[in-house]
């Protein structure tokens, strides 16, 4: 697909929820709200996007309290889906769900769940040797983030195609 003389290039970003609280036992799993150290993941990945400059055309989000925290913790101006299929979404429904994706979205935001969410990720990406894939693959805390460049539309998503542009975790963005 041609976008001004050059193929497309969209960026998927698949965040992981931040850290849940486990205060309250007598909570469903759906319902469980953030901890303080997942609200303070949260401001620290707004900072994060902030500085960077990075912006969203559309989130897709799973219906989980601490998913749903987690976004109003970054405080971003896009359009956001509330999805319950992506509540511990397993990799082929999150592909599922991501060939849904409004087309127009060029920069797409997921939050969503292990073990899908880390599972998915490593199936996506292309790469295995390089450094943030390495680390990716060892461990997919709450609040990490990899972001991905996609050389195809959403429709034509596959497992794969993905090249891996960076993996952060919360630890690392402390201020």
């Amino acid at each position: 697909m041609a976008h001004n003389g050059r193929a497309m290039t969209r960026q998927l970003y698949l965040l992981r929820h931040a850290k849940s609280s486990w205060d309250e036992p007598d909570l469903s799993d759906h319902d469980r709200p953030l901890a303080k150290r997942g609200r303070k993941a949260g401001a620290l990945l707004r900072k994060f996007f902030k500085a960077r400059s990075i912006r969203f055309d559309a989130i897709l989000v799973s219906s989980a309290k601490r998913a749903q925290e987690t976004l109003a913790a970054l405080e971003l101006d896009a359009p956001a889906e509330t999805l319950p299929a992506l509540y511990h979404a397993a990799p082929d429904a999150i592909l599922d769900i991501l060939r849904a994706a409004p087309e127009q979205a060029e920069r797409l935001l997921v939050i969503g769940h292990n073990p899908g969410l880390h599972d998915f990720a490593l199936l996506l990406c292309a790469t295995r040797g390089d450094e943030p894939a390495r680390r990716m693959a060892e461990s997919y805390p709450t609040g990490a983030l990899a972001q991905f460049e996609v050389d195809r539309p959403w429709t034509r998503l596959e497992l794969g195609c993905g090249k891996l542009t960076g993996f952060v975790t919360p630890r690392e963005l402390k201020d």
